[in-house]
């Protein structure tokens, strides 16, 4: 079997290392203050750094009601942007650290069990599995490092589901399965992903489930740190890991998408884990508490839209069932009844938070070419359509703060195409140039900002100059993929090689 020439992502010589350990220490010491006086100094630092910007809406807030919705636009797109980088970076901890003290809301319960949340016990059995099809060139690294993962908890199982494969992947994965230990289920006939999962989960009895990508790889200790982050607080019904390229060095566009990964995990899903409100457990690394989920399994896997099956393994949809379970479970589960998933235990509804733990990493093979992307970014909007109409039924009753960041997410995307086009097709067919050449500059005004956080993070590393080309790409082509996924939703399956 053809092995990768790149060496593991752990062993990769970072740009900027010695800053990211300066950074890493400082970060350590200001740990060390006491909760109060340490939320109160980084918001210093953070309003400091964020002035600028500050200022800036602040004098344009003074023409905002004289202003065209047009360009009131982007006032907000910065004003939010501005307010979601505040929030990440003031609200936000790793709820894996052991540094930090167990959430307040958690404290009471330590040695008892609460009729709400139930206690995790210190070590919670766990499997973690993976659906394979037709992977036969990468699914080694990722099995090896998820047997490596399962390594660092007690008992922990990996299983691998093969979705009837035609390339040889199943030979590759006996042999895995006899040398690691691994638990391999071999499936007649292809399925899909979800249900490939789910038949996975019909094996497992693990009081946590964990998902990762076929095309992906963990480091050693990601999924004890997700499993960490449930113990320590039993509000959590889920929560991701932190994702980057692992393909980041095969050219502009994979290191582009590598920046923005970073910026939509650190800073977007920080935001929202800020509120215990994370609309996504990406894919790549995906925690579950059993009782929060394994109810919602066949909805997931059955799941329809539109009067058809919606064959995407959307994330989304099953972080919904998570977020919005208290309003919606009840009828899900009265629809599955039948399902063993269902009739075997009834869990309660639970309005469980859904978080987010950076310091578990993980890989992820981005695409490196450009039709590739244009085919991911077709599935993932249509899976931001599929779900808006569940999560989006709900996502209120959250409370002020996740939906705010929810809806306004939701009215960006939706007007990203409408201000592409009036900006750079119907604006320059009137003869208004000056409208597309100050549209741009806002776009890569805020793709700077976001440069900017990448390079707070990651001090000495360049790749930061990145990120306002993917701002520049999001906002000038990619947002015409929206319409065209609404007019092609009904069409998909699994492969990450059509739309």
């Amino acid at each position: 079997m053809r092995q990768r020439a790149a060496r593991p992502p752990a062993q990769r010589a970072a740009p900027g290392a010695a800053g990211v350990e300066a950074a890493g220490r400082l970060e350590r010491c200001v740990r060390r203050v006491d909760p109060p006086l340490r939320q109160g100094v980084r918001r210093v630092i953070v309003t400091v750094c964020l002035l600028p910007l500050l200022l800036l809406l602040a004098r344009e807030s003074l023409r905002l009601p004289t202003l065209a919705p047009f360009l009131a636009y982007g006032f907000v797109v910065l004003a939010g942007t501005t307010g979601m980088l505040y929030v990440a970076y003031t609200r936000y901890e790793d709820p894996a650290d052991e540094a930090l003290p167990i959430p307040v809301r958690s404290r009471g319960r330590a040695g008892r069990e609460s009729a709400s949340f139930p206690l995790l016990g210190e070590a919670p059995g766990v499997a973690l599995l993976v659906a394979v099809k037709d992977e036969r060139e990468r699914i080694e690294e990722c099995v090896r490092s998820m047997a490596a993962a399962a390594a660092c908890l007690p008992g922990a199982r990996v299983v691998i589901v093969d979705d009837c494969s035609q390339d040889g992947t199943v030979e590759v994965l006996r042999r895995l399965r006899d040398e690691l230990g691994a638990t391999l289920i071999e499936l007649p006939r292809n399925v899909g992903k979800k249900h490939a999962l789910v038949q996975a989960c019909a094996v497992v009895d693990s009081e946590v489930i964990a998902f990762t990508g076929s095309d992906c790889v963990l480091a050693p200790d990601a999924l004890r740190r997700c499993v960490r982050a449930l113990v320590r607080d039993p509000e959590f019904g889920a929560v991701s890991g932190h994702c980057r390229a692992l393909n980041a060095d095969a050219g502009l566009l994979t290191r582009v998408q590598d920046v923005w990964y970073e910026g939509q995990f650190r800073v977007a899903k920080a935001a929202e884990a800020s509120f215990g409100s994370v609309t996504c457990v990406s894919g790549p690394l995906a925690v579950f508490r059993r009782d929060a989920v394994r109810n919602y399994l066949p909805a997931w896997a059955d799941d329809r839209f539109l009067g058809a099956p919606f064959r995407f393994a959307t994330d989304r949809q099953l972080t919904g069932y998570v977020l919005g379970q208290a309003w919606r479970g009840a009828a899900l589960k009265r629809r599955y009844a039948d399902s063993p998933f269902v009739s075997a235990q009834d869990y309660p509804e639970r309005r469980w938070r859904v978080g987010y733990v950076r310091s578990a990493r993980v890989w992820t093979d981005v695409p490196a070419t450009f039709r590739s992307l244009l085919r991911q970014q077709v599935r993932w909007k249509k899976s931001f359509i599929r779900n808006l109409f569940f999560t989006g039924s709900f996502m209120w009753r959250r409370g002020p703060a996740p939906a705010v960041l929810y809806y306004g997410h939701v009215l960006w995307v939706a007007a990203a195409p409408v201000m592409a086009f009036r900006h750079l097709v119907w604006g320059p067919a009137h003869g208004t140039f000056l409208l597309a050449f100050l549209y741009l500059c806002g776009v890569i005004l805020k793709g700077c900002v976001w440069g900017l956080a990448y390079r707070a993070d990651h001090p000495g590393d360049t790749h930061w100059r990145y990120r306002p080309v993917m701002s520049v790409l999001s906002s000038v082509l990619l947002a015409w993929l929206l319409p065209y996924s609404l007019l092609t939703l009904r069409r998909g399956v699994w492969t990450r090689g059509t739309a």
